[in-house]
């Protein structure tokens, strides 16, 4: 069974704009708006085994991204971090200007 990696729709996000349009389209189709292979491939147009096939090669292309670059993974450790910073803030009866450049931070390093 074909089953979606929902790390892959993370990745397209962050990565998606080095693919191909092709590759960037079927992900999109397949990731974001849920369709299914026969779909994807009535509407671009190609076998539905050639959908399959399209989107292996586009995830492993952003998978390879995230091993090279591990941007992604940086990103998440970015946020992870500047939460807790704000919760720390909260916590610890920071004063308000403190508090208001945290989460200024938090929202910079949102996606």
């Amino acid at each position: 069974m074909f089953e979606k990696d929902l790390h892959i729709s993370f990745l397209l996000d962050f990565y998606g704009e080095v693919l191909s349009e092709r590759k960037r389209t079927v992900l999109d189709l397949y990731y974001n708006d849920d369709l299914s292979l026969a779909e994807i491939a009535e509407e671009i147009g190609i076998s539905r085994q050639g959908v399959r096939e399209l989107i292996k090669k586009a995830e492993e292309e952003l998978r390879f991204y995230e091993e090279k670059l591990g941007l992604a993974k940086k990103l998440k450790r970015v946020e992870a971090s500047a939460s807790q910073l704000q919760q720390m803030a909260k916590e610890h009866s920071l004063p308000k200007t403190i508090e208001d450049k945290i989460a200024e931070l938090v929202e910079a390093v949102e996606l």
